[in-house]
């Protein structure tokens, strides 16, 4: 009986351990749920923002600096879609030009921008400033218009050729601008980037060190007349430096199929008495795909249909032309900027719909 009594107490005593153990994983059970959604919690926010109203906010980068291009046309295209949108509430901001502005696109500091499209094509496939850091949130509203490298110097000066640069101190632009990045690889192709003293500067500091006399040339890569150059040229008569067919073509080979040959005509600016040949990147609206699509649509929309508007701003507004939108354009489009082209029957070419 005794021993029976026994049996019986050690089987009660192992149920009731095996019971408490149930209870304890039951317990434990609702605490898993809080520790696995823990990183939910902590996502970082939508780069998208609204007003109070329930507009969209559109940051716009744009150019170096009051005497660039890209800043005419940016602030005053903020200016049109605040005026004609009841969706978009923009604002253009100066900024380090168009590397500055594919890296502010690539981290949502930005949602639209100016940008060569040269820029475009290295920051898409993560190559020169971009190395191994692809940017795939880039895309495009259209190309807008020709870029022609200038490369400026005092009409007095005795520098006729690229050759002649070697020794002598030269603006190549902005840091990080996409100016600096086309001066350097035209320099290379002439052979002669290592010979002279490189030095950084924004068009409206290159101005004045040009006016000054502290450097010998500078860099430009800007839509003609430009601003920046022209206020060089009301006090100090200005030439252009000719980019000779030799290194266009060597720029061909090296793999920057982007640049096309122009001529900047005799007259453009005060002290130019000659034709001079050059070559062109194209500035590229830009951008981020995560804009919803009405916003893009409205501002492609709005882009075209202001053209005049725009130009006041800048002449070369005028030489924006949707028909002309894909030209040298690098990137894919934003399905909302392809809504609006397709609704004007232009055709969009497969390869710059958004996979």
């Amino acid at each position: 009986m005794k021993s029976w009594r026994a049996l019986v107490l050690v089987l009660l005593l192992a149920l009731s351990v095996v019971v408490a153990g149930c209870a304890q994983k039951e317990t434990q059970k609702p605490t898993a749920t809080p520790t696995e959604s823990k990183p939910e919690a902590t996502q970082t926010p939508s780069i998208i923002k609204k007003t109070e109203d329930g507009k969209y906010i559109v940051t716009i980068y744009t150019g170096s600096g009051p005497g660039s291009v890209y800043f005419a046309i940016g602030s005053m295209y903020a200016k049109i879609l605040n005026k004609k949108s009841d969706l978009i509430e923009a604002k253009g901001v100066t900024s380090g030009a168009s590397v500055a502005n594919a890296k502010a696109i690539g981290k949502g500091e930005a949602l639209a921008a100016i940008i060569q499209n040269d820029v475009t094509y290295y920051a898409w496939n993560g190559k020169y400033q971009f190395e191994g850091k692809p940017i795939k949130v880039l895309r495009g509203i259209g190309t807008l218009y020709p870029e022609p490298v200038q490369i400026v110097v005092r009409a007095d000066s005795d520098i006729k050729t690229l050759e002649d640069l070697r020794g002598k101190k030269v603006v190549v632009g902005a840091p990080g601008s996409g100016c600096a990045a086309t001066a350097e690889r035209i320099l290379k192709a002439a052979g002669v980037w290592d010979d002279i003293e490189p030095v950084y500067q924004t068009f409206s500091e290159a101005a004045q060190s040009l006016v000054l006399g502290q450097v010998d040339a500078e860099f430009t890569v800007i839509a003609y007349p430009a601003p920046a150059i022209e206020q060089i040229a009301v006090k100090t008569p200005v030439r252009l430096i000719p980019i000779p067919d030799e290194v266009i073509q060597k720029l061909h080979e090296e793999g920057y199929p982007f640049y096309v040959k122009v001529v900047i005509p005799k007259g453009t600016y005060n002290g130019m008495d000659e034709d001079v040949q050059t070559v062109a990147v194209k500035s590229t609206l830009v951008v981020h795909k995560d804009l919803p699509d009405e916003v893009v649509y409205e501002m492609t929309k709005i882009l075209y249909e202001n053209i005049d508007e725009l130009a006041k701003a800048h002449q070369v507004a005028k030489q924006i032309d949707m028909n002309k939108a894909f030209e040298g354009l690098m990137i894919p489009l934003h399905p909302g900027a392809i809504k609006y082209y397709e609704e004007q029957g232009i055709k969009v070419p497969d390869e710059l719909k958004p996979s």
